[in-house]
């Protein structure tokens, strides 16, 4: 089990170090999960990518996990750093950043799946493949969200029907 978790520690290590910040910008251009695996130049699995897409849009606001209430978002970032024996460490950095002006729309597309895959899936169909795709790549939890309200949310929620989901 020790080693089973360290072997995956190393890998995740790995992987980020290799295509984490690539990852991480295309992500913050707006492509979904499928979009950035494809242009990825070294093989990442899906499932990495969309956990380090999640990560991403946790950290730095884009996605919270509890009703924004106040006028700044908590961001955290990784700084590698060098000892003095040349050892790399990471380093956790929390930054108050000012919360998106755009606002924040309520989700709750984790439990409407999980309650009738079948119906969402249909009325996914609405959606564009690119829109459908952010939706159906990114692991939404049985509970609300909150996503900034950008221009690909207003356009997914209009053409869900669901304006009133602030």
């Amino acid at each position: 089990m020790e080693e089973n978790t360290f072997q995956q520690a190393v890998r995740n290590f790995a992987n980020d170090l290799a295509s984490g910040d690539a990852v991480r910008h295309l992500a913050d251009r707006g492509l979904t999960v499928t979009e950035i695996t494809a242009q990825l130049a070294f093989p990442t699995k899906k499932e990495l990518v969309t956990e380090m897409v999640w990560k991403h849009y946790l950290n730095t606001g884009r996605i919270r996990l509890e009703e924004p209430t106040g006028g700044t978002v908590r961001k955290v970032s990784y700084v590698t750093e060098e000892g003095s024996f040349g050892k790399t460490s990471l380093r956790q950095v929390v930054e108050e950043i000012p919360a998106p002006a755009e606002g924040y729309v309520r989700c709750s597309f984790g439990r409407e799946l999980y309650r009738d895959r079948e119906a969402f899936l249909k009325r996914l169909e609405r959606l564009s493949a690119s829109d459908r795709e952010y939706i159906l790549d990114l692991p939404w939890p049985l509970t609300d969200v909150w996503h900034v309200e950008d221009e690909r949310m207003k356009r997914i929620l209009q053409m869900l029907g669901e304006e009133d989901g602030k």
